[in-house]
């Protein structure tokens, strides 16, 4: 079993569409091992994207990620970090097929309606920065 971060972003919260999110996650057979909604600060913004520090359009990340309430999800299941890539789509929602999640609850690039770990590592970071060990203990 493998775990990976996941996150419904204010666009698609703000929208209404976390249970429709959350449904389709677990009829792809993904298990949601953790969950929270939290508003993020500007410095949690800052420090969940900063290896996109240096790029033109992390200022806009930034706003946007702090402009409304998040939901965070640990998943698990086989090949997790694949698995919930694929279901959410390319980055360009405005690209995404229409039955991924992009494709369905986004609008563009900036607002995509998700968010997930792109590989092991990242996925490790990233539950970490939402989850405390107690959270995700166990699970």
């Amino acid at each position: 079993m493998q775990r990976t971060f996941a996150l419904i972003k204010p666009d698609a919260v703000a929208a209404g569409h976390q249970s429709a999110i959350l449904s389709r996650i677990q009829s792809e057979g993904l298990r949601v091992v953790a969950l929270k909604s939290l508003r993020l600060s500007k410095a949690q913004a800052e420090g969940f994207y900063h290896v996109h520090a240096e790029r033109p359009f992390f200022g806009d990340l930034v706003t946007f990620m702090t402009e409304g309430p998040i939901v965070a999800m640990a998943l698990e299941g086989e090949d997790a970090i694949r698995r919930w890539r694929d279901l959410m789509g390319p980055t360009d929602a405005a690209a995404a097929p229409a039955d991924t999640l992009r494709g369905q609850f986004g609008t563009n690039i900036e607002r995509n309606a998700t968010h997930g770990s792109d590989a092991t590592d990242t996925a490790a970071f990233e539950l970490g920065f939402f989850f405390s060990g107690l959270e995700l203990a166990g699970l």
